[in-house]
């Protein structure tokens, strides 16, 4: 059973608010990470990376992957990690941790294991 999971995202973000419901429907203490307000730092954003690869952290169907004109974009994972922490909106939300845990979207599935007794 968890006791506490970190959330990053951002408030307009409808999985990031069902992410947050889920874990106080729950009861599960959940420090929230808005990244407009406060960018993930390179660390936090590695630490995925690494779990799930870039491309899994890439929002590409979102509108601000195509304001930029990034949808035919090929950079490194240095550089992706650079971008995602300057442009939170690029990212697939949420991303949740708990411990060495860690879920990218909404993955249910998969919190409900977490919470399991």
């Amino acid at each position: 059973m968890i006791v506490e999971v970190q959330v990053f995202g951002i408030q307009k973000s409808a999985d990031t608010r069902k992410a947050l419901r889920f874990f106080a429907e729950r009861r599960i203490r959940t420090h929230f990470v808005d990244l407009t307000v406060r960018p993930a730092s390179l660390g936090e954003l590695r630490r995925f990376a690494q779990r799930f690869g870039i491309e899994a952290l890439l929002d590409r169907d979102g509108r601000r992957f195509a304001d930029l004109g990034l949808r035919a974009a090929r950079y490194g994972e240095a550089r992706w990690l650079d971008r995602l922490a300057q442009e939170p909106l690029l990212l697939r939300l949420p991303l949740v941790r708990s411990g060495q845990r860690l879920t990218i979207g909404l993955a249910e599935g998969e919190w409900r294991e977490w919470v399991a007794p």
